[in-house]
């Protein structure tokens, strides 16, 4: 499931969000609301579900004529998998920063809020003081406060 979250475009995604949020979908549905969403043609969102159904981030029936798209990966694990793949790519002793920016982006509601000062507060509990630099390798002489 992580390579398809990684290998979707930021097409695919926009596809995958309208069919997570309408739950199975014609192809004429989706064809419709994409449409009404943004200017693709017909033959482009056919190429995006059939390139999704490669990537095995949906299934596919066919319903006489017509096919049904099924999500084959939830939402919730495709972000979540998206997130954590992006964040191997940063430097440790950044990751706090790119967060709490991320935090003050993003609107959340009040239960999202409280969800997130518990996991702090639980994660705070056996936090180092700093983390190690992931930058270069092991050996290297780089003082711990040093920037990246």
């Amino acid at each position: 499931m992580a390579d398809v979250a990684k290998e979707m475009t930021t097409a695919e995604w926009e596809v995958m969000r309208v069919i997570w949020t309408m739950g199975d979908m014609h192809s004429g549905d989706i064809i419709k609301l994409m449409q009404e969403k943004r200017d693709w043609t017909e033959s482009t969102i056919k190429t995006l579900l059939r390139r999704l159904v490669e990537k095995q981030a949906l299934t596919t029936e066919k319903d006489g004529r017509k096919f049904v798209y099924h999500p084959a990966v939830s939402e919730q694990a495709a972000m979540a998998d998206s997130g954590t793949d992006l964040f191997k790519h940063f430097c440790n002793m950044k990751k706090g920063q790119v967060l709490l920016h991320l935090i003050e982006e993003t609107e959340l509601s009040a239960g999202d809020i409280k969800q997130l000062q518990a996991a702090l507060a639980e994660k705070a509990k056996d936090a180092p003081e700093m983390v190690a630099c992931n930058c270069l390798p092991e050996d290297c002489d780089m003082k711990a406060g040093a920037t990246c």
